[in-house]
C-alpha cells in the first residue's frame, strides 16, 4: 500500500526523488519528444517518485531545514538527473552520427528532414538510424533495464550525497569518446564499401578521361549503399541490441565514480 501520509522528511525526499526523475525524463530519448506535453512529462515523474519512495528505504537520509542546503541538494538532484539523460542520449548521438557519416558518402548530406522529437534538420539516415536505435531501445526491453539503472542510482547515490571530482570528468569524458566510436563502428562496414567505390572511379575517371564520372557515381553510390545497408541491418540490430543493453552499466559505472 503506498501511504499519502508524509512528514516535512519524507516530503523533501520525495521531491528530490522528482527533481532527478522528472530531470531525467526531460532528457532522456523517446520521453524527450517535444511532441509530448510537458504536463504529461510532469505527471510521470511525479507518479514514478510516488511508486519509488516507499521503495528505495532512504529513511537515513539526514533531513536539511536550511534554506542553502536544500537549495543545494534539489540542484545536485537536478544535475544527476540531467547527467543520467545526456549519458543515453550520447548513445543515441553516436547512432545518428553513423547515419551521417554514412550519408555524406552515399552523396545524401543536402537530404535533410525535419526530426519531430527535436524540431531541427536530421540527415536523412541519420533519422532511420534513430528510429531503428529507438525501436530495439524499447524491443529488447532496455528501458527496464534504465529504470533498475534509475533505482539503484537512489542506493549509490543518495539525495545530499553527489560531488563532482575529476572521477566524474574523467567518465563523462570518456563517454564523449564512446559516442564517436559507436558512430564509426555502426558506420563501418558502408564507409569501407563507399571508399572503395569511390577509389574505384577514381582510377575509372583517370583510365577513361572522356567519361563524365560525375554522373554515373552519384546514383550508383546511392544505390550501392542502400543496397549494401539492407544486408547489414542484422548486424545494426545485433550492434544496437548489445549497445542499449549495456546502457544501465553505463550509468552505474558514473555513479561510482560519483
Amino acid at each position: 500500500m503506498i501511504s499519502f501520509s508524509y512528514s516535512m522528511p519524507q516530503l523533501q525526499l520525495l521531491f528530490f526523488i522528482f527533481l532527478r526523475i522528472g530531470a531525467i525524463v526531460l532528457t532522456a530519448p523517446v520521453f524527450d519528444s517535444d511532441t509530448i506535453p510537458v504536463l504529461f512529462k510532469a505527471g510521470l515523474a511525479f507518479a514514478v517518485s510516488l511508486l519509488l519512495m516507499p521503495l528505495l528505504n532512504l529513511e537515513s537520509v539526514a533531513y536539511q531545514p536550511g534554506l542553502l542546503p536544500f537549495m543545494i541538494g534539489a540542484l545536485s538532484e537536478v544535475i544527476m538527473g540531467l547527467m543520467i539523460g545526456m549519458l543515453v542520449r550520447m548513445v543515441f548521438a553516436g547512432v545518428v552520427l553513423a547515419g551521417q557519416m554514412v550519408g555524406y558518402q552515399m552523396g545524401l548530406a543536402m537530404a535533410n528532414i525535419l526530426d519531430p522529437a527535436t524540431s531541427e534538420q536530421m540527415p536523412l539516415l541519420g533519422q532511420f538510424n534513430n528510429l531503428m536505435a529507438m525501436l530495439i531501445f524499447l524491443a529488447t526491453d532496455a528501458h527496464h533495464l534504465f529504470v533498475k539503472a534509475l533505482v539503484a542510482s537512489f542506493q549509490i547515490v543518495p539525495p545530499y550525497g553527489f560531488h563532482f571530482g575529476s572521477g566524474v570528468m574523467d567518465q563523462l569524458v570518456n563517454f564523449g569518446a564512446d559516442m564517436f566510436v559507436i558512430g564509426v563502428k555502426l558506420g563501418a562496414p558502408l564507409i569501407a564499401v563507399l571508399l572503395l567505390m569511390s577509389v574505384a572511379f577514381g582510377l575509372a575517371a583517370r583510365a577513361v578521361p572522356q567519361m563524365n564520372i560525375f554522373f554515373v557515381a552519384a546514383p550508383l553510390k546511392i544505390i550501392v549503399g542502400l543496397l549494401f545497408m539492407t544486408f547489414t541491418l542484422p548486424y545494426m540490430s545485433a550492434f544496437l541490441g548489445a549497445l542499449m543493453g549495456g546502457l544501465g552499466q553505463r550509468i552505474i559505472r558514473i555513479l561510482n565514480a560519483i
